[in-house]
């Protein structure tokens, strides 16, 4: 309640007291009736003023076994993504060893030895996507088919290679398939470690 109604109907209070005061004095019974009146309108307009202008109501009191309890702090909207992308690609290196793949010199191996290493990581990462991610191509043709692009195409789906002229709708080769997922199902991290993300893969240590 602001400052201003507070005092108003602080006022009409006081002048209801004092009316109905002065209502019970013998002296004053030739105007009894007069008193009436003015506390009546006195009331109504208290009764106007509270309705007009309610006051907040109080915040219910917990109960000790809950005021007792800590509150959870959820985690920034931006460090749970974060986290969320970590450890789906914590899942990959799990079941695919992508980081060790990706993040290991190559060039010191030969061909069979890459292509025996990809084949670990092709399965289980191809497994990891279908598990997570509902995965189609964008075309359903074969690449190299002749297709057609019509107008309206969503800008994120088809790169146009070569000159482009006018709106469409446009004709050509297609080159690669290309590749959308109609849903993400990522793992939910219940609870996010504040001021880091969550570890990819752990060192491993052998004890003695």
């Amino acid at each position: 309640m602001s400052p201003n109604i507070r005092i108003v109907s602080i006022i009409c209070c006081v002048a209801l007291l004092a009316l109905n005061a002065l209502s019970l004095f013998a002296t004053t019974s030739q105007f009894h009736s007069y008193f009436s009146g003015a506390s009546l309108v006195v009331a109504l307009a208290l009764l106007v003023v509270m309705l007009v202008n309610p006051g907040k109501a109080p915040e219910p009191e917990r109960p000790k076994a809950e005021a007792a309890k800590p509150m959870a702090v959820p985690a920034p909207a931006s460090n749970q993504a974060e986290a969320e992308i970590a450890s789906f690609l914590a899942t990959l290196q799990e079941r695919g060893r992508l980081v060790d793949f990706l993040m290991e010199d190559i060039t010191t191996y030969n061909d069979a030895q890459v292509g025996a290493a990809a084949r670990v990581v092709h399965g289980g990462c191809k497994a990891v996507l279908q598990e997570h991610l509902a995965i189609r191509p964008l075309r359903e043709e074969s690449e190299g088919s002749a297709v057609t692009v019509a107008v309206g195409y969503a800008a994120d789906e088809y790169r146009f290679i070569g000159k482009i002229s006018g709106a469409g709708p446009f004709s050509g080769t297609l080159v690669h398939r290309g590749w959308k997922t109609e849903s993400v199902k990522l793992p939910r991290l219940v609870r996010v470690n504040a001021g880091r993300l969550p570890t990819i893969a752990p060192a491993e240590i052998e004890l003695k």
